[in-house]
């Protein structure tokens, strides 16, 4: 009777420590199961961008710069200056994601503008980053601009110094062709609406001779590879300028030098124009990509500081 007693209790006794530890282990497999699914979430959750505002645009460029810029501001009265230097805001609903600035100022010379746009690009998907969402948005700006393909190799600075173009020449006809493509596609951005000009220049070479002088057409097709339309490898994190040659009105020429750059999640544009006011004189592209290029890079100084 003892012996039947006993066999009973142990078998209780057992059971009992089996159980408890079969939901001690079940509950801690439950949680760990919680954490890993919490932390998998986690890693997919897309990061914010780096801004989360964007700087004051009429305050973001030096009296040094706009004078340099625009060189008829030295011709203004002290109070003509002073309104030039403060520049005009751009219309906009939302400074926190979108803001500009225009700059003018006349001179004996020429009309120059002055434009610098913030963009802060925030992804409402969670799947997306702020930073991916800003560089489709950069992206679209890039395609639309339709910059030269480099003539050779990816590093269009290496394409860009001196005609090395000529690296192309070990095959043949390619010596000459990096040059002439670049320059076609130049000649087509600058002379919207002037393809009848383009058209006689080749016809004619007596009249090509003397219409070259003034025509943006052939202006364009001299500017050397390293001043073409192009992508800029060291701003920020990515970066093109484009550089147009228009015809205003029969006489003037007008040049526009605009440098896109992405910092994170926030797109800046500067757009620089220059309009001659004699006729036959067209706007130097070298300097302007200088003092345009310049400026960019002392915003994404500041942006970055």
């Amino acid at each position: 009777m003892q012996r039947k007693a006993y066999v009973p209790g142990a078998a209780a006794l057992l059971a009992a420590l089996l159980a408890g530890c079969t939901g001690g282990s079940g509950d801690g497999g439950a949680a760990e199961d919680s954490k890993a699914g919490g932390s998998a979430t986690t890693a997919t959750s897309a990061q914010p961008g780096k801004y989360s505002t964007l700087p004051q645009p009429c305050g973001s460029v030096t009296e040094d710069a706009l004078d340099s810029l625009l060189p008829g501001i030295a011709d203004l009265t002290d109070e003509q200056q002073e309104k030039a230097y403060e520049g005009e805001a751009t219309l906009t609903y939302d400074t926190d994601r979108k803001a500009g600035c225009r700059w003018k100022a006349d001179s004996a010379d020429a009309t120059d503008h002055l434009l610098v746009d913030f963009e802060r690009v925030v992804s409402y998907d969670n799947a997306v980053s702020d930073d991916s969402r800003a560089a489709k948005v950069y992206s679209t700006q890039e395609e639309a601009a339709d910059l030269p393909e480099p003539s050779d190799s990816p590093d269009v600075e290496d394409t860009g110094d001196g005609g090395d173009t000529g690296d192309g020449g070990d095959t043949g006809d390619t010596g000459e062709t990096p040059s002439a493509s670049a320059s076609a596609s130049s000649t087509a951005k600058g002379s919207k609406g002037s393809g009848t000009s383009d058209e006689s220049g080749s016809s004619s070479d007596g009249k090509a001779d003397s219409d070259d002088t003034s025509s943006p057409t052939a202006t364009a097709s001299e500017t050397p590879a390293a001043l073409q339309p192009r992508r800029i490898g060291d701003l920020a994190d990515e970066a093109f300028l484009d550089d147009e040659l228009s015809a205003s009105g029969s006489t003037a020429r007008q040049r526009t030098v605009t440098v896109v750059f992405r910092t994170s999640n926030v797109v800046v544009t500067v757009s620089y124009e220059e309009q001659p006011t004699q006729a036959g004189i067209v706007p130097d592209s070298e300097e302007m990509q200088d003092r345009a290029l310049k400026l960019a890079r002392s915003l994404a100084d500041s942006l970055n500081a």
